[in-house]
């Protein structure tokens, strides 16, 4: 039997799907992400009006993102449609009921991405965003791109990704990228009082604007050459000697030498 990776709660039309492997920090491996996609189909079963995406009161790490043991390394695309983050953002977009991410510690790699599909980020202080890849020397896809884009503006998502540093809480606040700033001693109560109001309301109204408003975020136009251009450019990269080099690097616990090949 697999052992549980995530908690799941539900009271009062409020489901709760809470991060619970501190012993890999919460990273988004494929075992952690398909019980968070089955986490959601229980919630939407069950009705619920609001789902809450956390971890653990006073995490120090939120999520370390995606799991790089189990990232490809035969020449594969890492990040292709069958990876199971790509799934997970989906299943969040298309959830019928708004998800708000309560955040405490630091979000990594494809978990910063998690964080921004979701609909509400309620933060606590100490919070930091970093999306990692050129640290790792790996490719991210268009569709992570564009969740990206619809978060921060383009400025701040090529600050991000080019330098891969953690953007505190504090400024992602005043650069829109969160809803709220909370001290992590009201956060839990603050993210549940949002729950609740949104709750309260007219749950079909709701779900058709967030569907609208999915579509309209994504109503970027593309000439099939383009798309096949953004594509084709990961392959410059996941077939480098520097991707086999992050890996290494990251796996081995020292800092990666990259070589631009």
């Amino acid at each position: 039997m697999t052992d549980a990776l995530v908690r799941i709660d539900i009271d009062d039309r409020i489901g709760c799907i809470t991060l619970d492997h501190p012993a890999r920090r919460n990273a988004l491996s494929e075992a952690l992400v398909h019980q968070l996609i089955a986490g959601l189909a229980d919630l939407k079963e069950r009705g619920a009006r609001v789902a809450i995406l956390r971890a653990a009161p006073g995490a120090k790490v939120w999520s370390a993102g995606h799991d790089v043991t189990e990232l490809p390394r035969d020449g594969r695309d890492p990040l292709g449609w069958d990876d199971p983050l790509r799934y997970l953002i989906r299943e969040i977009e298309n959830f019928p009921a708004p998800v708000i991410a309560q955040v405490e510690g630091g979000v990594w790699g494809g978990a910063c991405e998690t964080v921004m599909a979701c609909d509400l980020i309620v933060a606590a202080p100490g919070a930091t965003f970093a999306a990692t890849p050129a640290k790792l020397g790996v490719p991210y896809n268009v569709s992570g791109m564009l969740t990206f884009l619809n978060a921060a503006d383009i400025r701040i998502v090529k600050e991000m990704l080019f330098t891969a540093q953690p953007i505190p809480a504090e400024r992602a606040e005043r650069l829109g990228i969160i809803n709220y700033l909370v001290p992590a001693a009201e956060i839990e109560a603050y993210t549940r009082a949002i729950a609740a109001t949104i709750a309260a309301n007219a749950p079909l109204s709701i779900a058709v604007m967030k569907e609208q408003l999915r579509i309209l975020a994504g109503a970027h136009p593309m000439s099939p050459q383009g798309f096949e251009r953004v594509q084709g450019l990961r392959r410059l990269v996941y077939e480098s000697e520097d991707y086999l080099e992050g890996l290494r690097a990251f796996l081995g616990k020292r800092k990666p030498e990259f070589q631009g090949r």
